[in-house]
C-alpha cells in the first residue's frame, strides 16, 4: 500500500512549505480529530501564481489547475499540523471560492481541481462533501481559494 506522500510524488508533484498566512491567523486550527485549514491560494515559492477573475481573465481550465494548487497547499498545512499524512482518515470537507466574471456559472468544474487531487491522494478517503462559491474578489486578487477539514488520528 502506498503513502499520501508516495501518490503526491508519482503525480510528480512535492509538497511545499505551507504558505506564511497574510494577516492575524495560523494555517490551521485542530480540535479533537479535526484539522481546520485556512483558506489556501495559489501560491507556489511565496508567489502568487494568477490573479484575475475566472471567465474573464483567466479559463476555467486554468482556474482548475490553481485549484490544485490550493489543495496542495492545504495538504501541506494539514501535514504540519499532524506529523504524516497517513494519519488522515478523511478529507470531510472542501469549501472553493472562485473570483468570478458576472457571467461565469462553472464554479463546480473549477473546483474540481482540488477535489481530484484529492481523491488521487487520499484514495477513498478523499472523497469529501464541498461546496464551489462564486465571490466577487479574493485576497490579492486570487482566483480561486481551498480550504478543508480533515479527519485525523
Amino acid at each position: 500500500m502506498t503513502t499520501p506522500e508516495e501518490r503526491i510524488a508519482a503525480l510528480g508533484l512535492e509538497i511545499p512549505d505551507v504558505v506564511a498566512p497574510l494577516a492575524s491567523y495560523v494555517p490551521t486550527a485542530r480540535t479533537g480529530a479535526h484539522v481546520f485549514t485556512s483558506g489556501q491560494l495559489p501560491v507556489v515559492k511565496g508567489e502568487l501564481v494568477a490573479t484575475g477573475k475566472v471567465g474573464a481573465e483567466i479559463d476555467p481550465e486554468r482556474a482548475a489547475e490553481l485549484a490544485k494548487i490550493c489543495a496542495l497547499n492545504a495538504i501541506a498545512a494539514v501535514r504540519a499540523e499532524v506529523g504524516d499524512l497517513s494519519r488522515v482518515r478523511r478529507i470531510v470537507k472542501v469549501v472553493g471560492f472562485v473570483a468570478s466574471a458576472p457571467d461565469f456559472y462553472g464554479q463546480p468544474q473549477v473546483i474540481n481541481g482540488a477535489s481530484d487531487l484529492l481523491g488521487e491522494v487520499f484514495g477513498v478517503a478523499g472523497r469529501h462533501a464541498r461546496s464551489a462559491v462564486g465571490v466577487a474578489v479574493l485576497p490579492r486578487n486570487a482566483p480561486v481559494e481551498v480550504e478543508l477539514i480533515a479527519e485525523v488520528e
